[in-house]
Formats: C-alpha cells, structure tokens, sequence
C-alpha cells in the first residue's frame, strides 16, 4: 500500500479503518468461516448494520458469502478471501509501526 507520506498512517485501509468493518475483519480472520448471527452477536451491531457492511467488503474482494439451508432453515457464512487476509495483516502491520513509532513504512 502507498502512502501520502512518510507516517505509516497514511498506509492504513481505509475499507478496514471503521470500527465495525475492522470487527468485523478481525473476527473472520480468527475462523475459516462465520455465521451471519454469530458474528452479529459477537461484533454487537444490528442485521441492517452487519448486512450493510459485509456488502462494502464484499464489493471490494475482502469478504466471501454462502449461503445454504441447514435443517430446512437458511444460513449465511462469511469468510475472508485471500485479498481480504492479506489486507488485513497489511493493516496489523501498519498498526503495529504506529505504536513503535517507526517514522517509515
């Protein structure tokens, strides 16, 4: 990732930077896939909040959806695609250059 200039911040994702959409992204890393009511209940957003946000990181390549019917009801998984996971310990790396206070990415 490039910067505007020579504090790391500049380097952090701004898709990821919200607080939701970095819940959100640090719970899928944790897991090869997530349940829509799981992760609703884990990060404390509403359905609309969640909805609306997966769709930003799914447009963008971040997040995959499946969706499936288990005992007659229907499900939603969330997982992270390989851009996503690679964005994401991007973003912890940066993170991490921020609090050491390294003047360069």
């Amino acid at each position: 990732m490039t910067g505007n200039g020579a504090h790391p911040r500049h380097d952090l994702d701004q898709l990821i930077h919200t607080p939701v959409r970095l819940s959100i992204v640090a719970t899928l890393a944790a897991a090869d896939k997530v349940e829509f009511r799981f992760l609703r209940d884990t990060i404390e957003v509403s359905d609309s909040l969640l909805s609306k946000h997966m769709l930003t990181l799914e447009e963008a390549g971040y997040v995959k959806v499946e969706k499936a019917f288990v005992s007659k009801k229907p499900g939603t998984w969330y997982s992270l695609t390989p851009k996503g996971r690679e964005a994401f310990h991007e973003y912890v790396s940066v993170l991490e250059k921020i609090m050491k206070g390294s003047p360069h990415a």
